[in-house]
């Protein structure tokens, strides 16, 4: 007789955080819909969280045991690898979810069999796991349908844990990009976005930590990984619109990298910024300019903002 397999494959990716690691395993076995699978991919994680994860007794719970990387996509791509429901729902080993998510969320999707994947509404937890508020966020607004100009934007905020896929369409997109170690969620989401719509459900079923060790507090490393991502879809996406938002997004982008550079003080990147970005950005009216702006503050000496100059032209 054959397995039965899943209908959803949950799918953890997880170093250490071993106290809201606990938590999110926790949330996925309360869920109300029970026919799940959970793929928990360990990174290298000490001992403690080992001897965690080998006491989960569950028998739709699997771990992988990788070498530590430190890359979220290769970590979570060697889960999906492993998965075997027809859908694939993501959670952060920091996050945790409603009860009622799965349940609430697939049945969209059934409902809706022209949309392959969808996401809900988040609400965002401090580090003991308590709400906190929403004041001085953005509001957030549901987007749905054709949303690639929306995730282009950062108009449609679609957080990893609030993502469920048809398996068979992330697979179609590639995965995750282990290229591509900042915003690599939202470069999957706008491949998902060019194969399928997506739903939405405005019901928060998702809630997002708030650590102030965060990997995403990385704010220079955030910004190289969305200078390279603009710079992909600017020479790969079909529509020439879209790829022409992609430049300007890019160009945008690099600004406040260099920005960043220069008040850490990292003179040779910023320029190495300024200089990568040009063939894409000079045409933008003032980029040059706050460009040699962004050099200046970096305190690049006097002779390499004239060789600066000299390349650009006048205007500077």
């Amino acid at each position: 007789m054959s397995q039965v397999r899943p209908l959803v494959s949950v799918v953890i990716p997880t170093f250490n955080r071993l106290k809201h690691l606990k938590a999110a395993v926790t949330s996925v076995l309360e869920q109300t819909k029970a026919d799940w699978e959970m793929v928990i991919a360990d990174d290298g994680s000490a001992e403690e969280t080992r001897e965690f994860l080998r006491s989960l007794e569950d028998p739709r719970i699997r771990t992988l045991w990788l070498p530590h990387s430190g890359n979220p996509s290769r970590v979570r791509n060697a889960a999906i690898r492993h998965a075997q429901g027809r859908y694939l729902a993501f959670l952060d080993s920091d996050d945790r979810w409603d009860p009622r998510k799965l349940e609430v969320q697939l049945g969209a999707l059934q409902a809706d069999p022209g949309r392959r994947w969808s996401y809900s509404a988040i609400g965002r937890i401090d580090e003991q796991g308590l709400p906190m508020s929403d004041e001085g966020i953005a509001r957030w607004v549901p987007h749905e349908g054709k949303i690639v100009e929306e995730l282009l934007k950062i108009e449609a905020f679609v957080a990893t844990p609030a993502v469920v896929a048809e398996r068979s369409l992330v697979e179609e997109a590639g995965g995750f990009d282990e290229e591509q170690w900042f915003g690599e969620d939202y470069d999957l989401w706008i491949r998902l976005a060019m194969l399928s719509e997506v739903g939405v459900v405005s019901e928060r079923l998702a809630f997002v930590r708030d650590r102030g060790d965060s990997y995403s507090r990385d704010r220079i490393g955030a910004h190289v990984g969305w200078v390279r991502l603009y710079r992909k879809l600017a020479r790969t996406l079909p529509d020439p619109r879209l790829r022409a938002l992609a430049k300007r997004r890019g160009a945008e982008c690099s600004l406040r990298l260099a920005g960043l550079q220069a008040d850490a003080r990292q003179r040779l990147a910023a320029l190495r910024t300024v200089l990568a970005a040009g063939p894409l950005s000079w045409t933008y009216p003032g980029w040059a300019k706050e460009a040699a702006k962004m050099l200046i503050r970096a305190g690049l000496p006097e002779r390499m903002l004239s060789a600066f100059r000299r390349l650009r032209g006048p205007g500077l």
